[in-house]
């Protein structure tokens, strides 16, 4: 009996072909899976991002992520200078990250320029259909998707507030900058109620960190009684500038995050940022599930934030009225 009878007859074709692949199947299966990575890219440094990446951590957390078990975070901070932003980006794109989580506008932008494939998730955005990252809230169109903070009404709420802490309040200094998306839209809602509350409104243009003196002392001569802040990269970034201002003017001043009541300001209302975050790993992970950003419409904020500082209000020679302190949210004493 020849070695191939042999075979041919103890061995049936099937079982062979059992045999035969059996260890390919094993091998397979034994492979381990490929562990996501993403990235989170900020403008800013990383001590001032501290609280949103916690909140995006957290997020998630809840849906079963384990930072460096099955998802990998490639952290990248341009460390204040936005001109860093491009390079990093692109130092992203050749890692070739599943996806990349952007900090705010400026961090967008730098990943919009250097990537059209790879999906990014705004953890923030003024106004991105404005800013031209997306076509619309509800179909996005491109690779970009994610969260919106524009909420033009808070603007008014920021003055009810103002002039409920200082009730004989009849002039408002507004520090903003006009080119900033969703400005228009602030603006418009702002002096609707302003006129609402008998208020007049000074505003402030704010295009180079020299500026923010500038207005407040504009602001003085005009007799402006408090200041309202709008979001803007000049102000954020030159916060604690803007708070010692105001504090130095005896001026109350109403902010939009908490990063200024952290740096010693007032009081802020507004949206709240880390929620924001905390709601982009639901982004991250309906994408690394099959979803395109395309298909995956902006949210809009849902969750609003009042803070007030006791310190700042006694440093300025104010009391903060009993109904206005029982409705905050955070009381820094």
């Amino acid at each position: 009996m020849t070695k191939a009878g042999f075979w041919t007859k103890k061995i049936s074709p099937s079982i062979f072909a059992t045999l035969f692949f059996a260890p390919v199947y094993f091998a397979e299966a034994q492979q381990p899976a490929k562990i996501p990575r993403v990235a989170y890219l900020s403008a800013a440094s990383a001590p001032s991002q501290s609280s949103r990446v916690e909140a995006f951590r957290q997020g998630l957390l809840e849906l079963g992520y384990v930072e460096g078990k099955n998802i990998v975070i490639e952290y990248r901070y341009a460390e204040g200078k936005p001109d860093r932003l491009k390079e990093i980006a692109a130092e992203l794109v050749r890692l070739n990250v599943y996806i990349i989580i952007s900090g705010g506008p400026a961090a967008t932008r730098s990943a919009k320029e250097a990537t059209v494939t790879i999906p990014i998730v705004m953890g923030f955005d003024n106004d991105p259909v404005g800013s031209g990252f997306i076509a619309s809230l509800a179909r996005p169109s491109g690779n970009i998707t994610g969260l919106s903070s524009l909420a033009p009404e808070l603007s008014g709420k920021q003055l009810e507030l103002l002039k409920e802490t200082v009730p004989r309040l009849s002039r408002v200094a507004v520090l903003g900058t006009s080119t900033e998306p969703g400005y228009t839209q602030v603006l418009k809602e702002m002096e609707l109620a302003a006129g609402a509350l008998g208020l007049q409104l000074q505003r402030g243009e704010v295009r180079d960190p020299k500026d923010i003196d500038t207005v407040l002392q504009q602001g003085s001569k005009g007799r402006a009684e408090a200041i309202l802040v709008l979001a803007g990269p000049i102000v954020f970034s030159n916060r604690k500038q803007v708070v010692e201002l105001a504090i130095k003017r005896r001026l109350p001043a109403i902010y939009y995050v908490p990063e200024f009541v952290e740096a010693g300001g007032l009081m802020i209302y507004g949206v709240s940022i880390p929620h924001l975050f905390r709601r982009a790993a639901t982004y991250v992970d309906k994408i690394l599930k099959g979803r395109k950003p395309a298909d995956l419409p902006v949210e809009q904020p849902m969750k609003f934030e009042f803070i007030v500082n006791l310190n700042a209000a006694k440093q300025i020679g104010l009391t903060i009225p009993p109904n206005v302190l029982v409705r905050a949210d955070r009381v820094i004493k």
